[in-house]
């Protein structure tokens, strides 16, 4: 069902992984879907597959529509550029997915905080944090003319339970945190803002990790569990289309709860539980 039809979405680091599940979800449910990130034909990282361009010829081929646009969250120029041809094209940003990160740039490992590199913060907090701020700080006055709107932070929450390596738990709280603070300044606007925690999902890397593809990840067992990237795309979808979002505006939201709420599944039309940090 086209539940998004005419509506104006954006979706950050959508070459691969999360985003790009969610902007092919957005694009499937009515909505012209800009997609962005560093990756583009011709000019690929080592060990990154995908790109905005694959992306966005995906979206077309499905019948939706969409545009790819490089642009590198982390620089206040490319940003302020994108959302100023948003504004020219569109005239309005109903939808903003903040899902770009540089977290993974290291491995992320169990160490101990002074045994962990300092580059994390970097990748975290630069590539990660400030990148989805930025996003926000030229985003929002464009959403804020029509009075509605929804802004997503892809993160991980599950009820504030620590993560394992101090750095990822830092950032991905960083991102809860920024996603309330602004519902609260956005509440007069009719935007919503949640911070949206995903499970583990088979991302191109994931399965790569594990020497797969998605047509066999059911052959490995340690994979039973996973869900696909465009799990959390419904997930947006549904929240994009409720009517009463402001409801859940600010509020923390797991995808696997979210599918049982709304009624949506994953791909192969499983409902796959939220994933839960052990006691």
């Amino acid at each position: 069902m086209k539940t998004l039809q005419g509506k104006i979405a954006l979706v950050t680091g959508a070459s691969r992984g999360a985003g790009k599940g969610i902007a092919l979800e957005l694009a499937a449910a009515g909505a012209y879907v800009y997609v962005t990130g560093r990756s583009v034909n011709g000019n690929l990282k080592k060990n990154s597959p995908g790109n905005i361009d694959a992306t966005v010829e995906e979206i077309v081929k499905g019948g939706g529509l969409g545009a790819a646009v490089r642009c590198d969250h982390t620089d206040t120029r490319d940003t302020e550029s994108l959302i100023s041809r948003i504004t020219s094209e569109q005239g309005r940003l109903d939808i903003l997915v903040n899902n770009v990160w540089g977290g993974n740039e290291l491995p992320i490992d169990e160490r101990l905080f002074w045994e962990q590199p300092l580059e994390h913060w970097n990748h975290m907090f630069e590539s990660g944090v400030r990148a989805q701020l930025l996003t926000n700080y030229f985003a929002i006055p464009l959403m804020r003319i029509h009075k509605n709107g929804l802004i997503i932070h892809t993160t991980f929450w599950d009820r504030y339970r620590h993560i394992s390596n101090f750095y990822y738990d830092l950032s991905k709280n960083a991102l809860v945190r920024m996603a309330c603070g602004l519902s609260k300044e956005l509440a007069a606007d009719g935007i919503a803002v949640i911070p949206l925690s995903p499970g583990w999902m088979r991302t191109e890397l994931v399965l790569d990790a594990f020497h797969t593809d998605e047509a066999h990840w059911r052959e490995v067992e340690e994979l039973q569990a996973t869900e696909s990237t465009r799990y959390i795309g419904r997930a947006v979808c549904a929240l994009a289309a409720d009517p009463k979002i402001m409801e859940r505006s600010g509020v923390p939201q797991q995808v696997g709860y979210l599918a049982e709420q709304y009624g949506f599944t994953d791909i192969d039309g499983r409902v796959v539980p939220p994933f839960l940090i052990s006691e």
